[in-house]
């Protein structure tokens, strides 16, 4: 990726809608393109936390492993997204691990004290990672709500109902969402069990309201999911 690419990739994304093209070309003569192979570990926990990564192409799974060594998914990393944003926060030793899902994934990567000192003399960027921040704790306390006030079938239906709508392709009244995600890596991220999630996409294929396969769903109307 060059200078030019990186700019314009960089704008795009809404924490740097502040930045003037000079500040834009600051960040990008920092950053780095990296490439990672499929199920390759970004990072894992206990690493020093010294970078943060902006994804270009591909998905990246974040999370982290219960004592027993389960995997518990807490985001999925869709591209113009950031990860290994806790850094901003004060995180100095990583608490959770990131990995690229099935079809690898491409990111620029920043080390910490550069984008510092871009922070320094930006207060318009200070206050943009202030809003990412408190954005993803958002999303991390409207998750726990979930796990608490919702039981497993709903919370396996929301997942479709969100990932259709960021994701799927409309075609008539159906929607068609590749996602390459396992069916044990769904359980991980809605906090239910493989058998489970298996259970509850038999009953909604049964009720002919979804169509699966291993990479992608049909929902025959997102509407009536509920």
């Amino acid at each position: 990726m060059d200078k030019q690419a990186k700019i314009n990739y960089l704008k795009s994304l809404p924490m740097f809608g502040s930045l003037n093209e000079t500040e834009l070309a600051q960040l990008a003569d920092t950053s780095h393109y990296q490439v990672a192979p499929r199920y390759h570990f970004v990072y894992v926990p206990d690493e020093a936390a010294e970078h943060l990564y902006f994804l270009t192409k591909g998905r990246i799974k974040t999370g982290t492993f219960s004592g027993e060594g389960r995997e518990i998914i807490k985001e999925i990393i869709a591209p113009q997204m950031i990860f290994g944003d806790l850094t901003l926060a004060g995180e100095t030793c990583r608490s959770e691990f990131a990995q690229s899902l099935h079809d690898g994934a491409e990111f620029l990567v920043i080390k910490l004290k550069d984008f510092q000192q871009l922070m320094q003399g930006n207060q318009r960027l200070i206050f943009a990672c202030m809003a990412h921040i408190s954005q993803r704790l958002q999303r991390v306390e409207e998750r726990l709500a979930k796990l608490v006030v919702k039981d497993a079938r709903e919370r396996i239906i929301e997942f479709l109902q969100e990932t259709a709508t960021r994701e799927g392709r409309r075609v008539g009244f159906e929607t068609l969402v590749k996602h390459h995600l396992t069916q044990q890596e769904i359980a991980s991220l809605t906090g239910t069990s493989r058998q489970t999630v298996t259970s509850v996409f038999n009953e909604l294929k049964r009720s002919n309201l979804i169509y699966f396969n291993r990479n992608s769903i049909l929902i025959r109307d997102v509407e009536k999911l509920a």
